[in-house]
């Protein structure tokens, strides 16, 4: 059988224009033609479209398909394979989207549950979701920020006071011990990284020691942070991060 470029164009659902560029840049020449000189394709002529729709759909430009489809060395069946691994690959990146977009989504539908007055009582003037939208846009798509956000959508107003009630002691011992001249890779000050760590872990998502050096860093390179620990004692964020990565280092590979 031999299809004319319309019937062709409505098969593959491209446009007759897309066609005859197709054949002026020699990506799909149609096979025949008719007795006043139309164009005419076969099955053949099919088979190739499919292969040309199948690159474009992955990104390709046409200079690269037309390389690849003419290509000496590569049969119709190493065609199939190429195909068969691209589409592999491409599954396998549509599924960790849409992993991203399901956490994303169930995200917004979470958040500290809590009435204004609870926040006040447990908050004072901090709104605790300040940077909310910013720490999506950031690590939306990770396991540790869906745990986090499943976490905190269950915890009550005397959850929260129990936490702030932590973190504000173990800032006084942690500013007591810089008093103390206590160095950053002494025992005392790995000690207390390593309940800052596991503070995290408890309360928030499971926090490795590879993550927990990489917040330390942050602690002092994001003028916010260090802005925090350091109203707790001047030099508090980098003294922290310097235990925090010798708290790490401690611990048997």
């Amino acid at each position: 059988m031999s299809y004319s470029v319309g019937q062709v164009a409505g098969l593959a659902g491209v446009t007759v224009r897309t066609l005859h560029h197709y054949d002026e840049i020699g990506l799909l020449s149609p096979s025949g033609r008719s007795h006043a000189g139309h164009r005419r394709y076969d099955d053949g002529d099919l088979d190739r479209l499919q292969r040309i729709l199948f690159y474009r759909e992955l990104g390709f430009p046409l200079d690269q398909i037309l390389a690849l489809l003419d290509d000496p060395d590569v049969d119709p069946q190493e065609h199939l394979r190429r195909q068969h691994a691209l589409l592999t690959g491409r599954i396998a990146e549509l599924q960790r989207m849409a992993e991203a977009v399901e956490h994303a989504m169930e995200a917004r539908k979470l958040g500290i549950k809590l009435t204004p007055e609870e926040r006040f009582e447990v908050f004072g003037g901090r709104d605790p979701q300040q940077y909310a939208q910013e720490v999506e846009e950031r690590w939306g798509d990770t396991e540790e920020y869906a745990e986090s956000q499943r976490r905190v959508a269950r915890y009550t107003k005397d959850d929260w006071q129990r936490m702030q009630s932590e973190s504000a002691d173990w800032g006084r011992r942690y500013a007591a011990l810089m008093a103390e001249g206590e160095p950053a890779a002494g025992e005392s000050a790995m000690d207390l990284a390593e309940e800052h760590r596991r503070h995290i872990t408890d309360w928030f998502y499971a926090c490795t020691y590879e993550i927990h050096c990489c917040l330390g860093d942050m602690y002092v390179a994001d003028p916010r942070f260090k802005e925090l620990y350091d109203s707790i004692r001047p030099g508090l964020a980098e003294h922290l991060r310097e235990a925090i990565h010798a708290n790490a280092a401690r611990v048997p590979a």
